[in-house]
C-alpha cells in the first residue's frame, strides 16, 4: 500500500466544526483529496443569519485573524475589533491592557461562530469539497494508510485521518487514546445583551471569589457574556429580565442596564489532556486534542494554531500520515497548548483559593505589581495574542 493511487482521499477529517472545516480548506487550497465527515452541515445563508446573533462567540487572535484572511474566509461585517481589556481581581487588584501599547490595531477580534463557519463551508463548496453526511462506524489503521467505515456502510481509505470532532473525541477513544479529565466544578454561562452605555472596543473581566465574569464587546452596542460560576443552574433559571439585571450587577453597572437578546446557554467546564494527540495514521486537533479554561478566550486559538501547525507539515511531505511527521505535529504543539492550559488552570486556582491566610491581598497585589510592569504586561499581550 505504497501506492498514492490506492487511496480514496489524501486526508479523511471526522467534524466539520470550526477546526475541522478550517484544516479541510487549507489543505484543498493545496490540492489535496479531503474528505470531510459531518452528519450535521451548518446553515450557510449568511443573509437569514445576519438576522440574529449567536452566542457563541469567540476571540480571535490577530495571528489566526491573519490565516482565516489568506484562507478567504474573514468576514468583513458582524467583526468587533478588542482594543482595550479591563481586568478586575476580588479585591483592589487591576490590570488593563491596551493594543497601542504594543503598536497593533487590536488585541482580538469578536465573532460568531454560526456566521465564521458558514463563511468557510461556502468556501468549502467553492473549492469542491466531498462531505460525508454519516457518522463513522468503524476504523482501522496499519502502517500505510486509515481505514474508516460509516454508518451508511461506505467504507474510505486515506493516508491520514483526522478527528477535529471535539472535547468528547469519538475517534480519540477508537483509537485508544487516554485522556485525562479534570473538572473544574463549574459550569460557564453564555448570552449576548444590548448595553446602554457603549463600550468602545473594551473587554471588561472580574474574578469574584472563584466566579469569572467576561463582558466581550460586539457590534451594534451588544456585548456577549462568559460567566464561570459553580451557580449556574440557579442562574440559567432566572427569567430574562431577573438574569440581566444579575449581570449587570455583577459587572458593576459598568455599561449601564442590560438587556437580553438570545437565549442563555450553559455548559460543563473541562480541562483535558489526552496523554497523546497522535496514534498510527491518526492526528487530533481542537477540543479534541485539548481543551482549557475560558478565562483567556483561548480555547479556538489554540485550534487555528493546530491546523496552522498540521497543514504546514502536510504541505512539506510526500507521506502525510508517517510517525516522523505525526511525532513533529505533537512536539510543535505540546508546549504551547501545555502553557496555556496550566497558565488558566493556575490563574483560575489562585483566584477560587481563599485557604491560606493572605492569598487573597497577595493575588490583587500581584495584579497591580504587573500592571505597574510595561514589559512584563506587554509580553502577556503578545502571548495572548499569538505574536
Amino acid at each position: 500500500m505504497s501506492s498514492k493511487q490506492q487511496y480514496d482521499f489524501d486526508v479523511i477529517i471526522l467534524g466539520g466544526g470550526l477546526v475541522g472545516a478550517t484544516l479541510a480548506l487549507a489543505l484543498l487550497q493545496q490540492g489535496k483529496k479531503v474528505l470531510l465527515l459531518e452528519k450535521k452541515p451548518p446553515k450557510t445563508n449568511l443573509g437569514s443569519l445576519s438576522q440574529a446573533w449567536d452566542a457563541r462567540i469567540y476571540a480571535v487572535s490577530p495571528t489566526n485573524q491573519q490565516f482565516l484572511n489568506k484562507l478567504g474566509v474573514w468576514p468583513e461585517e458582524r467583526v468587533q475589533a478588542v482594543n482595550r481589556m479591563q481586568v478586575y481581581g476580588d479585591g483592589h487588584g487591576h490590570i488593563s491592557f491596551d493594543a497601542a501599547s504594543v503598536n497593533v490595531p487590536c488585541l482580538n477580534y469578536m465573532l460568531e461562530n454560526r456566521y465564521l463557519l458558514a463563511k468557510i463551508w461556502l468556501a468549502l463548496a467553492e473549492n469542491g469539497v466531498t462531505i460525508a453526511e454519516s457518522r463513522a462506524q468503524s476504523v482501522k489503521t496499519d502502517v500505510w494508510s486509515a481505514q474508516i467505515t460509516l454508518e451508511n456502510g461506505k467504507s474510505y481509505r486515506s493516508q491520514l485521518l483526522v478527528g477535529a470532532d471535539g472535547a468528547n473525541s469519538w475517534l480519540r477513544e477508537q483509537v485508544g487514546i487516554e485522556v485525562g479529565a479534570f473538572p473544574y466544578q463549574q459550569q460557564g454561562i453564555v448570552a449576548n445583551f444590548s448595553t446602554v452605555k457603549p463600550h468602545h472596543g473594551c473587554a471588561y473581566q472580574w474574578f469574584r471569589g472563584g466566579d469569572i465574569l467576561a463582558y466581550l464587546p460586539l457590534p451594534q452596542q451588544q456585548i456577549s457574556i462568559v460567566w464561570s460560576t459553580s451557580d449556574a443552574e440557579k442562574l440559567t433559571m432566572l427569567a430574562g429580565e431577573d438574569f440581566a439585571r444579575q449581570v449587570a450587577q455583577a459587572g458593576h453597572y459598568t455599561l449601564g442596564e442590560l438587556t437580553l437578546t438570545t437565549p442563555v446557554f450553559a455548559f460543563e467546564l473541562i480541562k483535558r489532556q489526552p496523554k497523546t494527540v497522535i496514534s498510527q495514521r491518526v492526528a487530533l486537533i481542537g477540543d479534541a486534542a485539548h481543551t482549557v479554561h475560558p478565562l483567556a478566550g483561548q480555547g479556538v486559538n489554540l485550534g487555528f494554531a493546530d491546523v496552522q501547525c498540521l497543514s504546514n507539515l502536510l504541505a512539506q511531505s510526500s507521506d502525510i500520515g508517517s510517525w516522523s511527521l505525526l511525532k513533529q505535529y505533537q512536539r510543535s504543539r505540546l508546549l504551547a497548548v501545555r502553557m496555556m492550559q496550566q497558565g488558566c488552570d493556575g490563574l483560575f486556582r489562585l483566584f477560587a483559593n481563599d485557604d491560606l491566610p493572605g492569598i487573597g491581598w497577595l493575588r490583587n497585589q500581584g495584579l497591580n505589581m504587573v500592571d505597574c510592569s510595561g514589559m512584563i504586561k506587554n509580553r502577556l499581550i503578545r502571548q495572548a495574542m499569538g505574536l
